[in-house]
């Protein structure tokens, strides 16, 4: 039994890892820490001319988003993974770095060998909460809300110790984050106050599309849940006597969270992760309470062997799911066949990435493999002996996109739209991403583009056609469309 739980424990950290290896690349959603995460570890933190050399090297002062964000999260794991990074190589880092997230966050899921009391960690739960709402994610205050409220109505803190724990926490919170982001950022900032006004008071966030009420529980939750018997198995745990006590104290304040956040018009799957480990324990109490008593009643063992079988169908969905979303970064698929077709390139190679580019995959980690401070290069002179180097434009939405010259400088672009280039350019190539599931019969032929396929598009283009041999014609998997052009200009000879 040590043996097993030992195994499963490891998959806690297996499973994460496995899904990096699969699906390297990000999207615009990570952008932000990774790119901060790489200009720490590249440039550093200066102590002179610190506004200059921020403005010159760092990619927030290029790209500073919507609202601004705190560096705390990007300064732990840089100074975490620069030894990993330094014993791998920095063409690895990007995975170092997300893998240490990874492992970070789920280290807190492990099962504490020490048990402490109710109180305890009742202010401990608290600090927690307040801190991750105070300096990373400001929606963290309602579940702070909710779960302070209940700690209270059911007498598991007075209102003294509660008030003492958040605002010793809260200063604590205060006096990290606002230091550090007022330096990083060079004005007196709280990053988290910020987003806050804007998301909550000014509901500049439905810009980005709103959802209905139920959007929550009726689509996000079972798609993070994925085990189609879970919520069923949180129903009856949260009725059974046996586990009511232990069910109220998972689900009163992570549902009461969701209830309150639905209010909000614009809604995504990320901003109620934090329900997951909740749910998925209330949902292990009841199938831990059937697994025991299988010796009892046949009824017992149809269930166990029934929640066996929905958990292989959800680690196999879950499975396919990877597989899916690891065709679904085009930009740094492309990023990956471009070093691919000009690795052996004596001189630096200038390139122009796209929106889409940048949206997909393209990251500073992976523009710059070989870890070079190419920032603090006056021109893009850069010398690297024995090894290429790529200088990346992501030039947007400018009247620049329009003059010839501008694209002149380029050696190779990376377009969504080939019209966009000016001038004589060859496209080299083509990279697919994932548009959705198809399904072709025998008499149907493929739609085969005019340029040639490369990496996952090839890949898959393979594999559709030894399937329909083997298959008489028929086929159903992941439909690939084309996303991103790779193109060379007619001039440069690499």
């Amino acid at each position: 039994m040590a043996l097993v739980d030992a195994l499963l424990t490891s998959l806690i950290f297996i499973l994460p890892t496995v899904h990096i290896l699969i699906a390297p690349h990000t999207k615009v959603e990570e952008s932000f820490n990774l790119q901060a995460v790489h200009d720490i570890l590249i440039y550093g933190t200066p102590t002179s001319n610190i506004h200059e050399r921020f403005r010159q090297t760092y990619d927030h002062f290029s790209f500073p988003g919507a609202v601004p964000r705190t560096f705390i999260g990007s300064v732990i794991l840089a100074g975490l993974g620069q030894p990993v990074i330094a014993l791998v190589g920095f063409q690895h880092a990007q995975v170092v770095v997300r893998w240490l997230l990874s492992t970070l966050a789920f280290a807190f899921l492990l099962p504490k060998a020490t048990p402490r009391q109710t109180v305890v960690r009742a202010k401990q739960a608290l600090s927690i909460l307040t801190f991750a709402g105070v300096v990373f994610r400001s929606e963290i205050a309602i579940l702070l809300a909710t779960t302070t409220a209940y700690l209270l109505l059911t007498k598991q803190l007075p209102l003294r110790t509660v008030i003492l724990v958040g605002a010793i926490s809260a200063a604590a919170s205060l006096l990290v984050s606002v230091p550090i982001d007022s330096y990083f950022w060079q004005k007196p900032l709280w990053p988290e106050l910020w987003g806050f006004y804007f998301n909550a008071v000014q509901g500049s966030s439905s810009d980005w599309g709103t959802s209905p009420w139920h959007y929550y529980l009726t689509s996000a939750l079972p798609r993070l849940l994925l085990n189609p018997l879970a919520l069923l198995l949180i129903l009856f745990s949260t009725f059974h006597p046996a586990l009511y006590r232990q069910n109220k104290a998972l689900l009163l304040p992570i549902l009461s969270y969701i209830a309150i956040y639905s209010l909000q018009p614009h809604k995504e799957t990320r901003f109620i992760f934090y329900a997951v480990p909740p749910l998925v324990l209330s949902a292990s109490l009841y199938a831990n309470y059937i697994s025991t008593h299988v010796s009892k009643s046949p009824v017992y063992k149809v269930a166990t062997f029934t929640l066996i079988l929905s958990i292989l169908a959800t680690l196999s969905a879950s499975t396919g799911m990877l597989l899916l979303s690891s065709l679904n970064y085009p930009g740094g698929e492309a990023l990956s066949q471009l070093y691919g077709l000009t690795d052996k390139a004596a001189t630096p190679i200038t390139v122009h990435a796209d929106v889409l580019t940048c949206m997909t995959g393209l990251t500073l980690f992976n523009q710059n493999k070989h870890g070079l401070p190419l920032a603090l290069n006056d021109s893009w002179d850069v010398e690297a002996p024995g090894k290429t180097v790529y200088l990346f434009d992501k030039t947007e939405k400018s009247e620049k996109l329009g003059w010839p010259t501008f694209w002149q400088q380029f050696d190779y672009a990376l377009l969504e739209d080939t019209a966009l280039a000016l001038g004589e350019w060859d496209v080299v190539g083509v990279v697919y991403g994932y548009s959705g599931i198809e399904l072709l019969r025998p008499e149907q032929r493929e739609v085969e583009d005019k340029h040639r396929a490369l990496g996952l598009g090839a890949d898959m283009r393979w594999l559709r056609g030894v399937v329909r041999k083997y298959t008489g014609g028929w086929w159903i998997g992941p439909r690939m469309a084309p996303r991103i052009h790779v193109m060379k200009q007619r001039r440069i000879v690499p």
